[in-house]
């Protein structure tokens, strides 16, 4: 399947507490959900682990140390008039399956003015359910993110109200195990003022599964490259233009066991090789996101036969000023932009 680029990105709010946010998102998903996302080999796989031991212990964590988002869980499922039990174990399937159907791309151009810039790759069937919804939860920050339908936010790319930047590549790890799901760890960087808040908190919960990070915020010195599996964690400070293609490249993750696809491969030796022929012209970050010239398996994802099954549904371009982010957001290869907006104004239906 190829996307729709027909299907424009949509943009909606929700304001109030856990179980409202998640059911609202799960009314905004629910026919993508049905008319594609339960037909999908993905879905059979992963919902065949709902009475796991690892879901189990997913559910019991979830419960004990966040059970606001719980709550989001619960209230996505009854927008989506789907059973609980699969609901949770979707959003747990980068944990107990490698071949989870996530890529995405980032660029990180550190310097006086930062930019964090992502290609957020997924199921091209999805793109009619995805949107950007900013949330403003009773308690809880606010902030506007990429979600997908039966998924709840922060695995994608997102900007909270404190000016927190968070963009997220799936990692295929073979080495997980028991501990909180990785895209409720997410969910709950949404709530933190800072990445060192962000990195406190991933070091100091039981993770399942394993995603990179970029972190950034405003008049922060350093955009923070970050990998965490079930057993380790690696926080390296971006000084050079970068990219990374959702596989682990840190030196200290070098021994955890992964899946890189060949896509992964190619957009990680693509990204690097247009970064150190920019030269004195400087890395385009929105260039280097949208290049096709490796036609097989580009980093800009439209082919129908794209061997992960991922295509290109949204572009994010982060400006990161002194005292606060700018976000740009397109939803095709164009130069027009579908969305911009700022920490301090997020995005609005």
């Amino acid at each position: 399947m190829s996307i729709n680029i027909s299907n424009r990105l949509t943009a909606l709010t929700i304001e109030g507490d856990g179980h409202e946010i998640g059911k609202a998102l799960g009314r905004q998903g629910a026919a993508a959900a049905h008319h594609h996302l339960v037909r999908t080999h993905a879905w059979a796989v992963v919902t065949s682990f709902c009475d796991s031991e690892r879901v189990a212990t997913a559910l019991s964590l979830t419960e004990k140390h966040y059970p606001q988002y719980l709550q989001e869980l619960h209230g996505l499922a009854e927008g989506l008039d789907l059973p609980f039990e699969k609901v949770f174990a979707w959003n747990c399937r980068g944990d107990i399956w490698a071949m989870s159907p996530d890529g995405c791309t980032t660029v990180q151009l550190p310097g006086a003015n930062p930019v964090v810039a992502h290609n957020e790759d997924g199921d091209p069937g999805l793109r009619a359910g995805c949107a950007i919804a900013t949330v403003r939860p009773t308690d809880g920050r606010a902030f506007s993110a990429f979600v997908y339908p039966a998924s709840i936010p922060g695995h994608t790319f997102a900007v909270n109200d404190a000016g927190l930047v968070v963009t997220v590549n799936n990692i295929r790890s073979r080495r997980s195990g028991n501990g909180l799901p990785r895209m409720v760890l997410t969910r709950a960087l949404l709530d933190c003022a800072s990445p060192g808040e962000a990195i406190d908190l991933l070091r100091s919960m039981p993770r399942s599964g394993a995603f990179h990070l970029t972190l950034a915020s405003p008049g922060g010195k350093n955009i923070l490259s970050v990998e965490f599996t079930h057993a380790d964690a690696s926080v390296v400070p971006v000084i050079m233009p970068s990219s990374h293609a959702n596989h682990l490249i840190h030196d200290q993750m070098a021994k955890e066991e992964q899946v890189v696809t060949a896509s992964s491969r190619s957009r990680q030796r693509r990204g690097d090789e247009m970064i150190a022929f920019a030269g004195e012209a400087g890395v385009e970050p929105l260039a280097i996101l949208r290049d096709t010239k490796e036609e097989a398996l580009p980093i800009y994802r439209t082919q129908p036969d794209d061997p992960d099954n991922e295509n290109t549904l949204s572009t994010a371009h982060f400006a990161i000023r002194a005292d606060k982010v700018e976000c740009t957001v397109y939803d095709n290869a164009e130069s027009v932009p579908r969305f911009r907006f700022s920490n301090d104004a997020l995005c609005l239906a």
